[in-house]
This record gives structure tokens, C-alpha cells and sequence, in this order.
């Protein structure tokens, strides 16, 4: 039995309004000056940004004419009003690492330059191509000129709700077409003119393909976790929603994912213009500020009664529990309500309606521990999300670390923690060796690092 301790919930410090007020303020403030780091265009080779954070490389084969700096403030990067105003309604206080670096090549390079943006999960891909894609919407034009492609329903409702809070002001309109809804109903709002829209492959070609998204006007395409949206069964459709798109001197490609494979960046040469590249090296890539821990469960029928140990502690915040199976999702949702603990679960086989109230429940509050697959091992954003449960192995690397980041998000304190079987030994090796990290064994004041 594994003896843990718990912790009262700490609240989430929000920004006051006057910290707003003063940020809101500064719009119109002087430009700091340009940091010490080498320009981008200055040199073939590819560039580190900045001592504090050598592991960002940022590469322009093509030495495209922008504004090269790494920029600290949302204020000094020569934003539109009503999209700072939104900006800091949000709830934005200082751009991230990958937004300090992305924001700008994509919104002022001449001519408009192709981007692959990598950084880690939690540290605002999403914010980084929202806010540079409503910087260069022309809201006085009721035409579609932006689109956004997301792997999963989910993914792409979150995006949306997120573009729709940060243009609040500006008058921008933007929809989500996602399976599982009325294609009559998404005719119909696109039919009265939208800005952006914000779609998954299947629904977004079909509209596409039918004529029902006019493409003349889409200067912008954003694909959001391109390693997973280019894999065998995603690649296809990418394909064919770029023959329907407006041709590459006339549309600006932008990439954002946690992981960028070789074989992926490889891909992208088939449809990107000499892009710049922002990458974090693999090595790198295993998360700052979440602790990374595994349990040796030994046997697979040993884990359920690990799990149960540590419900008190789960329930500290909120905590995501991962399975490789739909099957399993259920299955273990069931054993833990006959133990009485209060648990959900949610997988791609339940209907969109099903999936959303789920969401909905969780990110709220009113559900705590939230079993699922892989489904939401990307983008999908919880504040209070502390704990991540690997119940199963991940059947890919890569799907490791999409998972944890489902925890310690924008900077938050959070905690991995990996059931290994004595099969699961060598995979475990495999981890740390990919990543460059360690995943000692979890201690017993685990709550404390919470």
C-alpha cells in the first residue's frame, strides 16, 4: 500500500484589472532596443536566439526581411489595438518562448514567409498562430482568409474558442467545422461571411470540395500538431485540401507541433516555400517544471489496485488517466465506480454531443479525474490539470510526451507518473533514452510535488 499525504487546492493567481489597465496603456510605448542576438538573416547556418535558451534554433534558408528580434512584450509587437485589448482580456500577461519567436516572422516578413513552429506542450503554440492570424485579418472584409486545421473535433473547438476571445474586439467572425455536425448548418453561417474558419481534414475538404468554403480570399493556412495531422490517414487529406487551396505564392503556410520528426519536416518541403524554422532540439524536448515519475506495477492485473491507491491524491486537482484502448477506457471506468470513486471517460467511439459534455464537466470542475486514449494527448488545454497517469505504456514515443503535457501547463507546477509492467521495462529505457531524461521511481510525498 502506497502511503501518500494530500494537499489543500491552490487557486490560480488571475491578472488584476489594473495590472490590465497598465499593460493596455503601454501601446503605444517606445520599442526596447534590438537584443544582442545575431540576425536571422546574416548567416546560411542555422541560429541559437538567445543564451538564456540555447536549445531554440531558428533557421531562414530563404532570408526573408522581417523583424527578427525576440520580442518580451505583446506591446512591442506593433499589434493592432483591438487585438492587444483582446489579448489582455484573456488573460495574457507576457508572450511565451515560442511566441516571442514565431509572432513576429509570421506577421511582418516581406514577402509573407512559411513557418514550422515547434515548442513544447503547454507553452502557447496556439496563442503564437491565433494572434498572428488575426493580426493580419483585414475584419473590414467579410470574406474567409484564414484556416486553421486541427487533428481532432476537440482540438479545433478549443482553437476556436480561444481566436473568438482574442478578437473580441476587432469584429472578426470565426466558426468550427467539425464532424459530427450539420454540413446544412455550417453552409449557412459560412454563407453569411466569416473571417477565420477552424476545422478538421474530413469536414474541411468535403466543404471544400463542394464548393461551399470560397477559397479565393484564404491568404492564411495554419496547420496546428502537423506530425500528427501528416501520419499515414491525415497526410492524404492534407494533400487534397491543398489542391483546393489558393497556390503557394498567394498563401502563407504556418506548422505548429510539439514533436517535428525528420521524416515530417521532410514532408513539408512538398508544399512550404523555403519556410523558417523554429525548432526545439529533441533532446530538449522533455518538459521543464513537470516531475516525471514510474511505478513498478510488475504484473498488468497489479495496476487497478495501484490506481486506487493513489485516487486521494489525483483528487488533489484534476488529473488525466491514459489507456492505448477504448475498451480499456471503459473497462476501468467501470471497476473504479464500483469502487465508488467518482471518475469519467471520454473516446472517440461516443458521439460529439457525448464528448462535449464530458469536456465540459471537466474543464468546469465538476469532474475530477478524467480517463481517456490518446484522443486528448494533444492541445487540449486544462488549467487545473496537475497529474498525468500513463495506465498504459504509450504505444509511441512521441505520444509520451503529448501526454504529459496535459499537466504543469504555462508554467505550472505538474506530475507524470508511468505505470511499468516488467514487460514495460525496456520501453521505459527507451523513454528517457529518446528524450534525454530520467524517470526515477515516485516517492511517497508525491502530493507535495503537487
Amino acid at each position: 500500500m502506497i502511503k501518500l499525504t494530500s494537499l489543500p487546492l491552490h487557486p490560480q493567481q488571475k491578472m488584476s484589472q489594473q495590472s490590465q489597465q497598465q499593460k493596455k496603456s503601454q501601446v503605444a510605448a517606445t520599442k526596447p532596443a534590438t537584443p544582442k542576438n545575431e540576425k536571422f538573416g546574416a548567416a546560411n547556418a542555422s541560429i541559437v536566439s538567445s543564451n538564456e535558451e540555447k536549445s531554440v534554433i531558428v533557421e531562414n534558408k530563404a532570408k526573408k526581411v522581417y523583424n527578427d528580434k525576440v520580442v518580451n512584450d505583446f506591446d512591442d509587437m506593433d499589434l493592432k489595438d483591438e487585438l492587444l485589448r483582446g489579448i489582455y482580456s484573456y488573460g495574457f500577461e507576457k508572450p511565451s518562448k515560442i511566441q516571442q519567436r514565431a509572432i513576429m516572422p509570421i506577421t511582418t516578413s516581406q514577402p509573407p514567409a512559411d513557418v514550422i513552429g515547434q515548442a513544447q506542450s503547454g507553452t502557447g503554440k496556439t496563442g503564437a498562430f491565433a494572434v498572428s492570424m488575426l493580426q493580419k485579418i483585414d475584419a473590414g472584409k467579410k470574406e474567409l482568409q484564414g484556416l486553421i486545421l486541427a487533428p481532432t473535433r476537440e482540438l479545433a473547438q478549443q482553437i476556436t474558442t480561444v481566436v473568438a476571445a482574442l478578437s473580441q474586439y476587432m469584429g472578426v467572425k470565426v466558426h468550427a467545422c467539425v464532424g459530427g455536425t450539420s454540413v446544412k448548418a455550417d453552409a449557412a453561417i459560412l454563407g453569411d461571411g466569416v473571417h477565420i474558419v477552424v476545422g478538421t481534414p474530413g469536414r474541411i475538404y468535403h466543404l471544400l470540395n463542394e464548393s461551399i468554403i470560397d477559397n479565393k480570399g484564404i491568404k492564411m493556412l495554419v496547420i496546428d500538431e502537423a506530425d500528427e495531422m501528416l501520419k499515414q490517414g491525415f497526410k492524404e487529406q492534407v494533400y487534397e485540401i491543398f489542391k483546393l487551396l489558393p497556390p503557394p505564392e498567394q498563401m502563407q503556410v504556418c506548422l505548429f507541433s510539439a514533436t517535428m520528426p525528420d521524416e515530417v519536416l521532410d514532408i513539408t518541403e512538398k508544399f512550404m516555400k523555403d519556410p523558417i524554422r523554429i525548432l526545439v532540439k529533441k533532446e530538449e524536448l522533455t518538459l521543464q517544471g513537470i516531475k516525471q515519475f514510474c511505478i513498478n506495477v510488475v504484473k498488468e492485473e497489479w495496476k487497478f489496485d495501484t490506481l486506487c491507491d493513489l485516487y486521494k491524491t489525483l483528487t488533489i486537482t484534476q488529473c488525466v488517466i491514459f489507456c492505448n484502448f477504448r475498451k480499456k477506457v471503459e473497462w476501468l471506468a467501470k471497476e473504479m465506480a464500483k469502487k465508488e470513486f467518482t471518475v469519467s471517460f471520454i473516446h472517440a467511439d461516443m458521439t460529439p454531443d457525448q464528448r462535449e459534455h464530458i469536456m465540459r464537466e471537466f474543464r468546469t470542475g465538476s469532474s475530477r479525474v478524467l480517463i481517456t486514449t490518446d484522443l486528448l494527448a494533444r492541445g487540449i488545454d486544462v488549467h487545473h490539470v496537475s497529474i498525468v497517469i500513463n495506465y498504459d505504456m504509450p504505444k509511441q514515443k512521441e505520444n509520451y510526451l503529448h501526454r504529459i503535457g496535459r499537466s504543469g501547463r504555462q508554467g505550472r507546477k505538474g506530475v507524470a507518473i508511468t505505470f511499468c509492467t516488467k514487460e514495460d521495462q525496456y520501453a521505459l529505457r527507451d523513454l528517457e533514452k529518446f528524450y534525454q531524461t530520467k524517470i526515477d521511481e515516485m516517492p511517497e510525498n508525491v502530493a507535495d510535488l503537487i
